[in-house]
């Protein structure tokens, strides 16, 4: 996604390295030759056949806003990115920091592994990096958290806020006209609404009426994923959005089978396993579950292990009106299922469990993670005010483990009740079981790492899975039903009473890889198990070229 006009990734290394001049090959570049081929390569394609003339007309334009996105996101995650690759040495060193975004291993406790770099920052390039929280904290100024500033020193060192449409001005006007561009070649109404509305969004960091306009839509094939919109980068506040994009291409006879989920939202809610005070907000409407081919990742949805689902808008207000859109990216799960869940799976689940091994089940489970973030409450009961708000920098953390936990009891009582076919409550526990082990494989760092060993840990003090002399684990059905209902209670409470101490406290003890897992992933890794996928896509990937 990162690839610039939409050469693929093998072919876009090239030509970065070909202008670098001499390179060593010496024993840390093997080394890093060795981690890229850990990642396995997915082309991105689908049958282009469902897309009309000028739709395919508004691929190229839409690749060139993504590049733009990804320029942006190097900017955030890191700063300049040309001065960094050019003063790296190593052919595959350079390639292995275009995979990470920079010189920290994101699916290593970003650990650095360029010469000269230590721990990555917490928050990034969001903030100075000798600002203290103290010092942020007594900063008055109202948009410092806004997830469209970035925090930057005056003359004075004193701290200020600056707009990222003021940040990245250029950037960010070229992909507004590009955006103007696309728009005239959209036949769908509400397509061609959201992508004006967008424009105008990245050039005054208002994006309320093009999320709104994003959720109207419901007959395009083309969607487009693109803005400020994840907060997961800063992992010092949770506060700042990274710069993002994705090209999706809809399967509306899978989405058709998934219309009916999307009506039953409401009756969820009521539904979920947790004290009635906390499930008293009603979901919105307009919620829809679709099931798409992506053909392009670009900015932070291409770092680190690769999105395989999609629930948005995250703005609390869009989703008290609208709902959110949950968009399953087929293709993408399909590729990590197969490469990945299911060589872990007969390493490491009990081998009389292995036939609840499904597809089925995990994109049940993927999909109905992206459904709970929708679900639950948003707003604290103790006047806290949002659980973004409350929560702060825990706040990533436990919404991740409310939609894993959520989501897997929603697979549970759609089953229970007949609206899920396709596969079983086992498949889906030991499906979910491996997805845990696979998703904390490369450790726990970042939110979703931490939200995953947090339940993973509640599991294993419930009795809901052992792990037997063999080393393989083995699922206990119904203790893993009961530790689903109580788990979710847990997390619940924890975002409805804005709990930041609580959640901090039970964070720090439990979301962090205990030895026996440990020891567990360590063998793993003598099994040339794919660490995760990276992608052939552009244009040319996808048959267009002249």
């Amino acid at each position: 996604m990162r690839l610039i006009q939409s050469i693929a990734l093998s072919v876009l290394l090239t030509m970065v390295l070909s202008n670098t001049g001499k390179c060593f090959t010496g024993t840390k570049d093997s080394l890093m030759q060795k981690k890229i081929e850990q990642f396995a390569v997915v082309k991105l394609t689908t049958n282009l056949t469902k897309l009309t003339i000028k739709e395919k007309e508004m691929l190229p334009i839409l690749i060139e806003v993504a590049d733009i996105m990804d320029e942006i996101f190097w900017m955030q995650t890191l700063g300049d990115k040309t001065v960094f690759l050019s003063s790296i040495k190593g052919i595959n060193t350079r390639k292995f920091a275009l995979i990470n975004y920079g010189p920290w291993e994101r699916l290593n406790e970003n650990k650095a592994f360029v010469d000269g770099f230590k721990e990555k920052p917490e928050g990034a390039n969001y903030y100075p990096k000798d600002m203290t929280k103290e010092e942020f904290d007594q900063f008055a100024d109202k948009n410092k958290t806004s997830l469209y500033t970035l925090i930057r020193r005056n003359d004075d060192k004193t701290l200020k806020c600056v707009w990222f449409h003021q940040e990245y001005k250029a950037k960010v006007e070229k992909a507004a006209q590009l955006l103007e561009k696309a728009a005239l070649l959209a036949e769908d109404t509400g397509l061609k609404k959201y992508l004006q509305l967008r424009s105008k969004a990245l050039l005054t960091d208002d994006y309320f009426d093009s999320d709104m306009a994003w959720m109207d839509m419901k007959n395009n094939t083309l969607d487009f994923v693109v803005g400020p919109i994840e907060t997961y980068e800063d992992g010092l506040y949770g506060y700042k959005a990274a710069q993002e994009a994705a090209i999706l291409i809809k399967d509306k006879e899978w989405s058709n089978k998934l219309a009916k989920y999307a009506a039953l939202l409401p009756k969820l809610q009521t539904e979920l396993p947790v004290d009635p005070k906390y499930k008293q907000e009603v979901p919105g409407t307009s919620s829809d579950m679709n099931v798409y081919d992506i053909v392009y990742y670009a900015g932070h949805a291409n770092s680190g292990g690769k999105t395989i689902a999609i629930n948005l808008p995250n703005d609390e207000k869009v989703q008290a009106e609208k709902g959110s859109r949950r968009l399953q990216l087929k293709n993408a799960m399909k590729a990590k299922f197969d490469n990945i869940l299911i060589p872990i799976a007969k390493k490491l689940i009990d081998p009389t469990q292995m036939k609840n091994i499904k597809f089925e089940a995990f994109f049940a489970n993927v999909m109905f993670h992206e459904v709970a973030h929708g679900l639950g409450i948003k707003n604290t009961v103790t006047g806290k005010g949002t659980i973004r708000e409350a929560l702060k920098d825990q706040y990533s953390a436990f919404e991740e483990a409310k939609a894993d936990i959520l989501g897997l009891f929603l697979s549970t009582y759609l089953i229970e009740k007949g609206e899920l076919s396709g596969s079983t409550v086992e498949d889906a526990y030991v499906t979910y079981m491996a997805g845990l082990i696979r998703s904390v494989r490369f450790g726990a760092t970042e939110a979703h790492g931490q939200a995953n060993m947090m339940c993973l840990n509640y599991f294993e003090e419930k009795g809901a899975f052992s792990r037997n002399s063999k080393g393989t684990y083995i699922v206990d059905f119904l203790k893993m039903k009961e530790a689903v209902n109580s788990w979710a209670a847990m997390v619940i409470k924890f975002e409805g009473e804005g709990d930041y101490e609580g959640a901090k406290k039970y964070n720090d003890a439990n979301g962090l890889i205990k030895p026996e897992l440990l020891s567990d992933l360590n063998r793993l890794k003598l099994s040339n198990i794919p660490v995760d996928i990276v992608f052939d896509q552009g244009i040319r990937t996808m048959g267009l070229t002249k």
